[in-house]
């Protein structure tokens, strides 16, 4: 992708592979680069500074570099009485110079920038509100004057416009952070093209700020848990197999560096029982380590497999999260070794604990989400066409696939056997502990006031089994099961989750089926052996060679069951089904796009889908969770929850991006992309970068303000956003793919989607050759503005 006309060259890479006895296949953590992005030289001056849009952009060599000049120096004005009147030339060296001097005019420009000095201008005129943010709602001038460098900081250009003053105001914060006290500072680098900068930033900055091992590299900040913080002892910990005796090595040593750390051994039979008695510690559960050379020299240590984090508080590896992330790593080369790592991980906690987990915390033991492996793995082998033990990644991920559906998703209690559906509905006992303390005080306190009881009295007592009260602990087993649904919480899933064969999770299910199928067809000759550590509770003799028929067969059968059960052709929506009832649930939700995405709907469910359904769901920002009719009237004693209108998520679009396009709905698909990408550039460019969870989508001007439980996790930015949220970062990445040059150019200007819709309806296009030969947001020599005009920003 071009930036700003500067041309770049994807880095090449080579990974490492390393195999090894009965373990899937290893990769190094990091890629190593053949090459480095090529810019197009223009000037000298160029070829010093560099790439404007470096990762590295604040290196020792561009901190010091010296500027060519086009004349010499005179003694005619000294700059300690010019400091006096501008302070941008605060420690700059006391040179004197003669005023005809002429700077470079053929290259772009670039500052000279004081960091503390313009930091305290900008958080004293710009951040009028104080919260570390400089947005559309501060009232200052939204302007600042920066020396040029080629002039060591005596002519001045003004920068104005919220979208240039927040990118100087982050770019600063992250120079500090470094310890810079004077930068140099390129105009291109704040009046970046939004689309490029947003873009860049995900992969240079947000992906590594979200990145974790277990290992000493970074477990400090991995065991660290802001939902346990209100424990009695909440030090880091880490609970380990107790089959994984090299890593009970590992960490057992590493506890001699790591202060506080405590070391756990799991039981092999890890019931119900044994994690409510744990709940009071805490700790992160152990993942895949491997033996690795990463030094090239012969020398094997090890180390454990990068995993991404969802950002905020939630700062483990996720079940359905990492699905959505991986899509956004596999764009580039260079992080294709994190989705590959993050599937061995799940490998591992197949292996160990059973099933993936909701995340790998002690207290999700009991817990999976919504399933994505056998898709998540398909896509990164395919990234890894090159890598001679791509299909033993493929062979194990499948297997461990397989293991999965018959152990957690075709088993009691999940398994309903009338229907052959499944529901979420895991095992656990008492109350969640990852919440707030005070999440479920509205729900608990008429049974304290019943018993006599203060609230934290019957909690504990309740907890513990002295108090028993079967009405909650009906309302606790479909409370766990929205949390395992991953949509938590929601009018459409409360009280009654665990009897629902939702159609988000037949749609999963059908794809493993099919995925499964495809993948012992089409890779393994029709024919697939089930090692000893792959095998499955309740395995037959006829179970040890998998084969394609068979899961053709289950996926003919849900299909049908599904068609039957929860497709309603007259409203044109796939409907949950109450096992319990033995009746559709009348909730409209955007998972009804799922069979979509799948592939399980047929061509005319489809267009059913597309004339009745997609109305009632798309709106200015997107899809919406679900619709106001379903969701009923909120109000001070029935607030709005997250999943529920008018919020729309991640997950949501991608996969209706994907279904629609699949079945030839490409002009709906590039719709709704266009919707999501322009409300979060929206966000981004005019409230300081700001990347978050879930988003308003019915058009406001501050979409990332979402007024339910959990509020918006990635919104508490002071100074510079560094991580954004995972699956709304991978959501850009990825629909960046689903849309023409035209609509990428609408992103950059914010043009608003349905006047750019409208136009094209009228075959109003734009004329290439006139926005190209723009200049991007330089309407006078004296002046940088915001490049939010139709004709200033451009690929």
């Amino acid at each position: 992708m071009s930036t700003n006309n500067q041309e770049t060259t994807r880095p090449k890479e080579a990974p490492t592979v390393i195999a090894g006895p009965g373990a899937v296949t290893k990769f190094l953590q990091a890629v190593t680069p053949q090459g480095q992005a090529s810019v197009q030289i223009r000037t000298p001056l160029d070829m010093e500074r560099g790439n404007p849009f470096d990762a590295d952009y604040y290196t020792e060599k561009r901190h010091n570099f010296q500027l060519q000049r086009g004349r010499s120096l005179s003694i005619v004005n000294d700059r300690h009485e010019e400091s006096k009147t501008r302070p941008f030339l605060e420690g700059m060296p006391a040179l004197r110079r003669r005023l005809s001097h002429d700077e470079f005019t053929n290259t772009a420009r670039t500052f000279r920038v004081a960091v503390d000095s313009t930091l305290r201008a900008l958080e004293e005129a710009e951040d009028t509100d104080k919260n570390g943010q400089i947005t559309l709602e501060d009232s200052g001038p939204k302007s600042i004057v920066l020396g040029t460098a080629a002039s060591h900081g005596f002519n001045g250009f003004n920068i104005r416009g919220t979208y240039l003053i927040s990118n100087l105001y982050q770019e600063l914060t992250i120079a500090k952070a470094q310890g810079r006290t004077i930068i140099f500072l390129d105009e291109e680098r704040i009046n970046e093209n939004p689309v490029s900068r947003l873009s860049r930033l995900i992969h240079q900055m947000f992906w590594p700020g979200l990145t974790r091992t277990l290992d000493a590299s970074s477990i400090h900040v991995a065991a660290r848990d802001p939902k346990a913080e209100r424990f009695a002892d909440p030090r880091p910990r880490v609970y380990v197999p107790a089959t994984c005796k090299e890593q009970i090595r590992y960490y057992t040593n590493l506890q001699l560096t790591v202060k506080d750390l405590d070391v756990c051994i799991l039981p092999e039979d890890i019931t119900p029982e044994y994690v409510f008695s744990i709940n009071d510690k805490p700790g992160i559960l152990a993942l895949d380590m491997q033996e690795l050379d990463v030094a090239g020299n012969g020398n094997y240590t090890i180390h454990g497999l990068p995993f991404v984090v969802p950002g905020g508080r939630f700062n483990e590896l996720y079940g359905w999260d990492s699905y959505f992330m991986a899509l956004g790593l596999l764009q580039h080369d260079t992080t294709v070794h994190l989705a590959y790592s993050m599937v061995v991980n799940f490998i591992f906690e197949i292996q160990h604990y059973g099933k993936i987990l909701n995340a790998n915390r002690s207290y999700y033991l009991s817990r999976s989400q919504p399933p994505f492996l056998t898709d998540m793995a398909i896509q990164t082998y395919h990234k890894m066409s090159n890598d001679p033990n791509a299909l033993n990644f493929l062979r194990d991920a499948i297997l461990a696939a397989i293991k999965e559906y018959f152990n957690v998703w075709m088993a009691l209690p999940r398994l309903d056997k009338a229907t052959g559906l499944s529901r979420y509905r895991p095992d656990g006992i008492g109350i969640p502990p990852e919440t707030e303390a005070s999440h479920f005080d509205s729900i608990m306190k008429p049974y304290a006031e019943k018993h006599g009881v203060s609230l934290e009295q019957f909690q504990d007592d309740y907890n513990f089994g002295r108090i028993k009260e079967p009405e909650l602990d009906e309302y606790f087993l479909h409370d766990r099961a929205v949390r395992e649904s991953g949509h938590d919480t929601t009018y459409r899933l409360d009280g009654v989750c665990a009897d629902l064969a939702t159609i988000d999770l037949q749609s999963l299910l059908y794809k493993y089926e099919v995925d499964i199928a495809k993948v012992i067809r089409e890779k393994f000759n029709d024919r697939l052996v089930v090692p000893k550590h792959f095998r499955w509770k309740g395995m037959g003799p006829n179970d040890e060679v998998q084969s394609s028929t068979a899961w053709d067969r289950r996926a003919r059968r849900r299909k049908a069951a599904v068609d039957k059960l929860l497709w309603d052709q007259e409203r044109g929506l796939y409907m949950d089904y109450n096992t319990k009832l033995k009746k559709r649930h009348e909730y409209e939700s955007a998972t009804t796009f799922w069979p979509l995405w799948a592939g399980m709907a047929s061509p005319m469910q489809a267009a059913i889908l597309v004339e009745k359904a997609l109305p009632l769901f798309e709106k200015p920002g997107g899809l919406v969770s679900g619709t106001e009719r379903s969701r009923g009237e909120v109000g001070l004693d029935r607030p709005n929850r997250q999943w529920d209108f008018p919020y729309g998520w991640a997950p949501h679009q991608m996969l209706a991006w994907k279904g629609l396009k699949d079945y030839g709905y490409e002009k709906e698909c590039q719709r709704l992309c266009l919707r999501w990408l322009s409300m979060m550039l929206k966000s981004f460019i005019y409230y300081h970068g700001i990347v978050v969870e879930k988003y308003d989508v019915l058009g406001r001007i501050d979409p990332h303000r979402v007024d339910a439980e959990y509020g918006n996790q990635g919104a508490d930015i002071r100074g510079a956003a560094t991580e954004g949220f995972g699956w709304v970062n991978a959501s850009f990445q990825v629909g960046l793919g689903y849309l023409t040059t035209h609509m990428r150019r609408c992103l950059a200007t914010q043009m608003e989607p349905d006047k750019y819709f409208a136009a094209i309806d009228r075959e109003e296009y734009w004329d290439d050759g006139a926005i190209e030969d723009s200049e991007p947001g330089t309407p006078d020599s004296q002046a940088i503005e915001s490049p939010l005009s139709e004709r200033s920003c451009y690929f």
